[in-house]
């Protein structure tokens, strides 16, 4: 396959630049099983099947851009990436006191040495680079997600292409966001209210929840030719052992956004590991295409052994795994997401998903004038 075959053009209009004035009354458009409908998203209450399982990425976006200045004036900025001390769970970096040392992307850089500070002398601030992507932070007096509170800024993606204001901060969260460790938001579920999600409970839509925590790599354009060379990123996931028990009840899993979907895919090639032997928790990009497929209720019983044997509640791990047409898809049997970039890894995963009636899908949503990428539109998505 070549990255030509999956773009589209995206007209610059169409790019939802602000989220609607009310959350929840987005559009949804519908496809099951080769049929295409057209609807506002809280009637998803009623469109989705009568058994379906939803699952959420319960992530939360951290405020990973720091800006600072260098004492002649040039402006730097720090784009938190990955945590790497004193751990590389984000959980644990957030809650820390004093110091901590991250992975980076530094705007300006060639203005910042090496070995150099820079202060924020009214926050007690520090930040000293120690390396060409890493920065080495020093604080008082709160814990690191607290001082983010107070120096950083809310991530929106490259293509919003404003300054952050007030209403993003709410906005660009989900209702249910509960772990800090995202440096994108899981836009899927930007649509969903504490109105929609308690409607579901009343009509007894089983709800569960995953953490996905979103790095920056999402937004990473494919510039190979070849989509096989393009090299994924990899991201942090918790996945909590009542999860994979209703996984293991329920048939109609539905994934709350493309992160939800990577995780429990994820969940299902860890299996298959875990089968074989191997019970490192790091999914490589090539797994599903290299790994010999198991049973998929045998492959959570696997899992869950393990979880029972080893006495834990949650199961920890990374995934880079690289989801393109001619996967089979194991967990997920719904979807629910945005309208996203041509030529990108999320297009190649709903194209995967759905087959070439993705360009069907897309032609429809340009000609109905939806919005599109993060503060867009949203999708329902049933093969």
């Amino acid at each position: 396959m070549k990255l030509s075959d999956f773009s589209y053009d995206l007209p610059i209009e169409r790019i939802a630049k602000h989220p609607p004035d009310v959350r929840g009354s987005s559009r949804l458009l519908t496809y099951k099983k080769g049929d295409v409908s057209h609807h506002g998203f809280e009637d998803i209450i009623d469109l989705l099947p009568q058994d379906a399982h939803l699952v959420f990425n319960n992530t939360k976006v951290i405020p990973a851009r720091i800006i600072l200045h260098k004492e002649q004036g040039a402006r730097i900025e720090i784009f938190l990436l990955e945590p790497i001390s004193p751990s590389s769970a984000h959980e644990e970096v957030m809650i820390t006191q004093g110091k901590c040392v991250w992975k980076c992307m530094i705007g300006n850089a060639r203005k910042w040495k090496l070995g150099t500070e820079l202060k924020n002398e009214t926050l007690g601030f520090s930040a000293k680079r120690v390396g060409e992507r890493k920065v080495a932070f020093e604080w008082s007096g709160m814990t690191f997600s607290e001082l983010l509170t107070e120096i950083g800024k809310i991530p929106l993606p490259p293509y919003i292409h404003r300054e952050v204001e007030e209403n993003d901060k709410d906005r660009y969260q989900t209702v249910y966001s509960k772990f800090d460790g995202a440096v994108a938001a899981p836009t899927a579920g930007l649509h969903f209210t504490d109105k929609i999600l308690s409607i579901l409970d009343q009509r007894g839509v089983q709800r569960d929840e995953v953490t996905l925590h979103v790095s920056a790599g999402t937004f990473q354009p494919i510039k190979s030719a070849s989509i096989y060379d393009h090299p994924m990123h990899n991201e942090q996931i918790l996945i909590e052992k009542s999860l994979i028990e209703a996984l293991l009840t329920h048939r109609n899993t539905i994934a709350v956004g493309t992160t939800s979907m990577r995780t429990l895919e994820s969940l299902y090639w860890y299996g298959v590991r875990l089968s074989q032997g191997d019970k490192d928790f790091y999914i490589l990009k090539d797994d599903p295409y290299t790994l010999q497929p198991i049973d998929l209720h045998q492959a959570l019983s696997f899992v869950l052994e393990h979880m029972n044997e080893n006495k834990m509640e949650q199961l920890r791990g990374q995934t880079e795994i690289f989801i393109y047409p001619g996967y089979t898809f194991k967990m997920c049997k719904g979807l629910i997401t945005n309208f996203h970039l041509p030529n990108s890894t999320l297009i190649l995963l709903v194209a995967a998903f759905i087959g070439e009636d993705w360009r069907k899908v897309y032609e429809e949503a340009l000609n109905k004038e939806y919005d599109f990428l993060s503060y867009g539109d949203s999708s329902l998505l049933i093969p």
